[in-house]
């Protein structure tokens, strides 16, 4: 079990994320300032430079407005 970043589900989540993010018509400024971090953060993760746990999940589902439990049964499918 890869523990990086070029995971390929680590990549699905975070193309699904600028995908919410983007559905919710919020630019990664808009997003960082609902989370309280830098831009660079938001660019970071989105980008698959960082690794999203579960707790940032669930803050990124209540900043965008998505269900992190539907996200991760997404992410389960094959």
């Amino acid at each position: 079990m890869p523990k990086t970043v070029t995971s390929p589900i680590q990549k699905k989540l975070a193309a699904m994320l600028v995908e919410l993010r983007k559905g919710a018509g919020l630019r990664q400024v808009d997003l960082a300032n609902k989370l309280g971090v830098y831009q660079s953060w938001v660019t970071h993760l989105e980008s698959g430079q960082r690794r999203i746990d579960v707790v940032e999940l669930i803050e990124l589902g209540r900043a965008i407005g998505f269900d992190p439990a539907e996200v991760v049964r997404k992410l389960n499918k094959r």
